[in-house]
């Protein structure tokens, strides 16, 4: 099975430092949406692996969360793709949990629910704990400048075999020739 992950805030859509807290908030950076297609035409399995600590903080509810990703997923389908399966960490940082990015909880979900070795699968992110968890579960990290990735960039500590790309449809198109 083909399977990528990719991080949401930043890498799908336009990341936000007061959170996308509404549907109206969360929109795709240009090119994401049809990358995904993309991805799913050429029968990659397409996760998103997102932390969504402003559910765990009250900013947002579930029903909130939902209508976002239902927009997302909307988006998607419109282009001729689809998102197999959403994966989110709701917990605030001081919980301390085993789901939140750079922990690997999340990815050892998607491994579980998908059975599959995450081993050289593509995972892309924006921020630095996208990229060690899925390095820490031998994902391949591949690091996009949109959102926070040019400052994670600048900041260093990248694990070894991180690929930089300026955004998801240049990181979609290196994914598809592998």
């Amino acid at each position: 099975m083909k399977l990528v992950i990719l991080d949401r805030d930043g890498v799908i859509n336009y990341d936000s430092k007061q959170f996308i807290k509404s549907p109206a908030e969360w929109r795709p950076i240009p090119g994401s949406i049809e990358a995904i297609a993309k991805l799913s035409q050429a029968g990659y399995r397409v996760v998103v692996a997102t932390n969504q600590s402003g559910l765990g903080r009250g900013l947002f509810d579930m029903d909130t969360l939902n209508a976002i990703h239902d927009k997302m997923h909307r988006a998607v389908q419109a282009a001729g793709g689809r998102i197999d399966a959403i994966f989110y960490c709701p917990h605030p940082i001081e919980a301390d949990c085993h789901c939140r990015k750079p922990r690997t909880g999340m990815f050892e979900r998607i491994a579980g629910c998908f059975n599959v070795d995450l081993v050289g699968t593509p995972a892309v992110g924006d921020s630095l704990r996208d990229l060690l968890a899925a390095a820490a579960v031998g994902a391949r990290p591949l690091l996009v400048l949109t959102g926070k990735g040019t400052q994670t960039k600048a900041e260093g500590g990248l694990p070894d075999g991180t690929r930089i790309f300026p955004d998801l449809a240049t990181a979609t198109d290196e994914i598809l020739l592998v």
